[in-house]
């Protein structure tokens, strides 16, 4: 599917984007209402030199036919088991052939010129490894992300999460990482920062994994940027929470016990891995008022979360 080019240069200067190639990974629990409409606006894209790699992670794989005759150029992988969101991209960029990758979630839109305008951000300024677009909801005024930042009490902040979108944001330039509904990478920087074979930590599952990605480029000199020309709509929650959480605030209410034991271990993780003895000397008190917040919410209305964390493994992580 690809054309040939020149592998791309880790320096800014004149650039051909156009010449890019790039793969597409889609991780999918086969929410077809919404992976339609993901599919449909990739086949849309102004940029041609991409392939779509689309990682099944239901256990129905026989409904894989439905798919291959709409979309036939969409190289579709199942093991009829559930990789989570983390395996799954680590399967897809294993695969992948681009130069440059994408992951999306199955509930995101993107404009037809997404692609071709995000590329532009790797060559904005030197070791650009991460490109963020202005990411809105599905009623396009609402913001979602434009661009992942990590804030004080050491957790991963959306900047300019659930704002309306009136411009205050038009600006590209330099944040500290991705969202990991709509996530673009260097492939050189992801063969930097990967562990052995796995480019996200496959213990996170869902939730973190793309700040702890951001957090350990940032730590060996990679950056991320933020084109704000780039415009893609998610579902926020639409991939896994119930249709009454779709779209709305404060996520944890929408989440089980189980997804909200996981997302909570997950920032402790992130931070064992990533933060130095100075950042927890400037951030701990921060970090403790964030914790008491967190588990005197978790005492008083989700007591359930506890019993997570005494549950076998195998359990806990399925």
């Amino acid at each position: 599917m690809f054309d040939q080019a020149s592998n791309a240069t880790l320096k800014s200067g004149p650039v051909d984007p156009g010449a890019m190639k790039v793969s597409v990974i889609v991780v999918t629990m086969k929410a077809l209402s919404h992976l339609a409409h993901c599919l449909d606006s990739l086949s849309k894209q102004t940029h041609h030199c991409f392939e779509i790699i689309l990682i099944d992670n239901s256990t129905c794989p026989g409904s894989n036919q439905e798919l291959k005759q709409r979309y036939p150029a969409v190289k579709v992988y199942t093991e009829g088991r559930n990789l989570f969101y983390t395996g799954g991209l680590n399967r897809g960029i294993g695969m992948a052939a681009g130069e440059f990758i994408l992951c999306l979630n199955d509930d995101v839109v993107l404009e037809p010129e997404f692609i071709q305008k995000a590329l532009e951000g790797f060559f904005a300024t030197p070791r650009v490894g991460m490109v963020s677009g202005k990411i809105l909801r599905w009623d396009k005024k609402t913001l979602d992300s434009t661009g992942l930042l990590l804030s004080s009490w050491r957790t991963a902040r959306e900047r300019g999460y659930g704002q309306v979108d009136r411009g205050q944001f038009d600006q590209n330039g330099l944040v500290f990482g991705v969202s990991g509904a709509v996530a673009f990478y260097r492939k050189a920087m992801l063969e930097e920062v990967r562990h052995g074979n796995e480019y996200f930590d496959p213990r996170f599952l869902m939730f973190y994994e793309d700040l702890d990605l951001a957090w350990r480029a940032q730590r060996m000199g990679w950056r991320a940027y933020y084109v704000c020309a780039a415009l893609g709509y998610h579902q926020r929650g639409g991939s896994f929470r119930p249709p009454s959480g779709i779209g709305k605030p404060f996520a944890r209410r929408y989440l089980d016990d189980r997804l909200h034991a996981r997302l909570i271990k997950n920032r402790y993780r992130t931070i064992l891995k990533n933060e130095t003895w100075k950042g927890l000397f400037w951030h701990l008190v921060p970090m403790l008022i964030y914790d008491l917040a967190v588990w005197g919410y978790v005492l008083c209305f989700r007591p359930g979360v506890f019993k997570q964390y005494f549950m076998p493994r195998k359990d806990f992580d399925n």
